[in-house]
């Protein structure tokens, strides 16, 4: 039996003009029982079709901030349009036809703002607290927890209403978007992962399991 192909957004090094890849996402996926693929860096949306009719499943990694124009506010960060381009193909064609998605740090937020949501662009500056949320390495280990709402997906999955996470992240989700329910929110009252209802699997985290799933069976 062939095992799930999980399409998986790639990094991208702007120094040096090249996408690359953190081996957590590919061993998690791989340990999940699933085969990683690493998708080019394109917005060519023919190519993108191609790949996605391929795929069972698809993870939206972290990574450079979210361009802000995307929910109408003028950029603090650095962005990749590339990128964002090219997530939002994909997250069009994965909501279209249904398919499983996954998205991770980067990935709650743009899956967000793609869907009219906000974001806080900067939590030292617009959410100011004492909940640590850009951590120091060792990235496998708990620095703050988030209450899992009683009743959704993620408390029916792992059968707790609290957890420890890991967190390295300076950006957020501001604004909900309105096809998305929260899942799990952090001691200071961010959104810490979302799903979409209407959908089979539109699952998002701000928190890494690909950094602490060798230790944490939540995060497997």
């Amino acid at each position: 039996m062939s095992k799930p192909l999980i399409g998986v957004m790639p990094l991208w090094d702007e120094g040096k003009k090249s996408i690359w890849m953190l081996p957590g996402y590919l061993e998690g996926i791989r340990e999940a029982g699933g085969t990683p693929v690493i998708f080019p860096l394109t917005e060519d949306r023919e190519e993108l079709e191609q790949l996605c009719s391929l795929c069972n499943g698809f993870l939206i990694t972290g990574g450079q901030d979210v361009d802000p124009a995307i929910y109408r506010e003028t950029p603090i960060p650095q962005i990749c349009t590339v990128l964002d381009q090219m997530e939002r193909q994909v997250l069009e064609y994965v909501i279209k036809e249904d398919k499983a998605v996954l998205g991770i740090c980067r990935g709650i937020q743009y899956l967000n703002a793609m869907l009219d949501g906000s974001l806080y662009q900067d939590l030292n500056v617009q959410h100011p607290s004492k909940t640590e949320h850009h951590m120091e390495p060792p990235y496998d280990r708990v620095i703050h927890q988030v209450q899992i709402i009683d009743g959704t997906p993620l408390h029916q999955l792992l059968q707790v209403i609290e957890l420890g996470v890991n967190s390295y992240h300076h950006q957020a989700v501001k604004t909900l978007a309105p096809s998305l329910t929260v899942m799990a929110e952090s001691e200071d009252g961010l959104v810490e992962a979302v799903y979409m209802p209407k959908k089979n699997y539109v699952w998002a985290v701000q928190w890494h399991p690909e950094l602490s799933y060798q230790t944490d069976k939540y995060s497997r």
